[in-house]
């Protein structure tokens, strides 16, 4: 069935269609009407009553008579043609329109690149929506709705990235059941935001009740005493170890002053709008302010946490030598001897490399069980344990990359980081590395918008980058807080 709208005008068209000709008839019968009434007033038995005229005046009327007749021609002429005009452009537009002006009761249905996009839309926004949350939460004690909200979200989250994941690797293969994956993973975003949104409310309550600003002071004291510390301890692991050991980190510490310094900004501003009484501007500030101190302090922990475990590392590297070496003995694959020789030069690489000079510890320990569970092996507590530390390391490099980086990195990087949340060792340190991977490449291909020197000294584009602010505007944009994609701008 077809709707009774029609595009441009309701179903009375045709009314005005009529219209339009009666419109055009009754000028055609008044220009006649018109031309009769001259005769009538010319014969002998006039029924009209005229009085004498001056001579002048009967001159005039004797002058008019010409006027008489080419006046409603003209009128006659008129109607024809605005009648004419009015069919043309019906006509015309009829035959421009895409359809015959009818619209369906029915939407059309979605191609499947515009279901796809708009699943790889959702999965980033409930992302950065739960990363904000968690990060807002840090500022919260005793929220327990707002943490289980959270705790929910994840859930449905880690849900929508499993389908995703299974729909990219062709599961299912036809396309209804297809279209049905993504529309599930839509699905499973939007709850994760609604769980989020409920708990808005009671969040605030909760942020309101206590003393936000000196909370948010305070981190920032303490990550502004850390920043030199962290810093001299990068250096101090790329003597050791070698720079390729630290490239991971590479300019965190910078990007962590950053954060501070846009920090410092919005404290400061909080700080005016509360002795202002400026309720709303005060909540935008200290929002922001939290945000930034948020990721600075992701960024000095990445920088900490990767300077243990290279220290870990070096010192697992020889005892996982030796247990590789036992574990080789002991392996019988005599279909695939290549494997086993290539386990076995590994070990002597990494032997050298031990005597040779700085090295990188986690890539070594990380080539020795590649090389033991490509042999066969891989079950003895040393491997295992420096399988587990190699993945642990790769998850929290990449997890940390995202985050600070979110308002650039899109949807398959943050699945992969996903999916190496959910396999086993072996796998997630090379998922995991894989994210790390796209979500730079992200970020190269999205540039910075914002790459003033105002913009830069004030601390703008880090945050934005970070997904502090939405960036949607030259100021950078709302600031974005704890809820779903209903809540998470009412600081605006």
């Amino acid at each position: 069935m077809t709707s009774s709208l029609i595009r441009g005008r309701p179903r009375h068209a045709a009314g005005h269609i009529g219209v339009r000709v009666g419109h055009a008839v009754l000028g055609g019968v008044a220009g006649a009407v018109w031309l009769v009434l001259p005769v009538m007033t010319t014969t002998a038995q006039d029924p009209v009553p005229v009085a004498a005229r001056e001579p002048v005046a009967a001159a005039r009327a004797d002058g008019a008579s010409t006027a008489d007749y080419v006046m409603p021609l003209i009128a006659v002429a008129a109607a024809g043609a605005l009648g004419g005009y009015g069919y043309v452009r019906r006509v015309r537009r009829s035959r421009s329109r895409t359809t015959p002006g009818i619209v369906s009761a029915a939407p059309p249905t979605p191609s499947p690149v515009d279901v796809e996009r708009q699943a790889r839309a959702a999965l980033v926004l409930a992302d950065d929506c739960v990363r904000t949350s968690r990060e807002a939460l840090g500022y919260v004690a005793g929220c327990d709705s707002a943490v289980a909200a959270l705790r929910a979200a994840g859930t449905e989250l880690s849900a929508a990235f499993a389908i995703w994941r299974r729909y990219e690797e062709g599961i299912p293969g036809d396309d209804t059941g297809r279209r049905q994956a993504l529309v599930g993973v839509v699905g499973r975003c939007a709850e994760a935001g609604r769980q989020l949104d409920a708990a808005a409310e009671g969040f605030d309550a909760g942020w309101g009740a206590g003393d936000a600003l000196a909370v948010a002071e305070g981190r920032f004291r303490e990550l502004t005493a850390r920043t030199g510390g962290v810093a001299s301890a990068l250096t101090e692991a790329a003597e050791r170890y070698g720079s390729g050991a630290v490239a991971a980190v590479v300019g965190y510490v910078e990007q962590a002053k950053d954060r501070l310094v846009f920090a410092t900004g919005r404290l400061n501003r909080a700080r005016q709008d509360a002795d202002s009484g400026d309720g709303d501007g005060f909540r935008r500030a200290l929002r922001a302010a939290e945000g930034a101190v948020a990721q600075a302090g992701v960024l000095l922990d990445g920088v900490a946490r990767l300077t243990a475990e290279l220290r870990t590392a070096a010192g697992l590297v020889p005892a996982a030598l030796t247990g590789a070496e036992a574990e080789l003995a002991g392996v019988r694959v005599p279909a695939a001897p290549s494997r086993l020789a290539h386990a076995h030069t590994v070990l002597a690489a990494v032997r050298e490399e031990l005597t040779g000079g700085p090295y990188d510890p986690l890539d070594a320990l990380r080539r020795v069980v590649r090389a033991v569970e490509g042999a066969g092996g891989g079950r003895s507590g040393v491997i295992a344990a420096g399988a587990d530390l190699v993945a642990r390391s790769a998850l929290e490099a990449a997890d940390d990359f995202v985050g600070v980086h979110r308002g650039a990195v899109g949807a398959e990087a943050r699945a992969q980081l996903a999916e190496a949340r959910r396999a086993a060792p072996a796998d997630a340190d090379r998922l995991a590395r894989r994210a790390r991977e796209l979500a730079g490449q992200d970020v190269r291909t999205h540039g910075n918008p914002y790459a003033g020197e105002a913009a830069h000294e004030s601390g703008l584009t880090g945050a934005v980058l970070g997904g502090v602010l939405l960036g949607e505007e030259g100021d950078g944009g709302p600031v974005v807080a704890f809820g779903g994609p209903e809540t998470r701008t009412r600081l605006r």
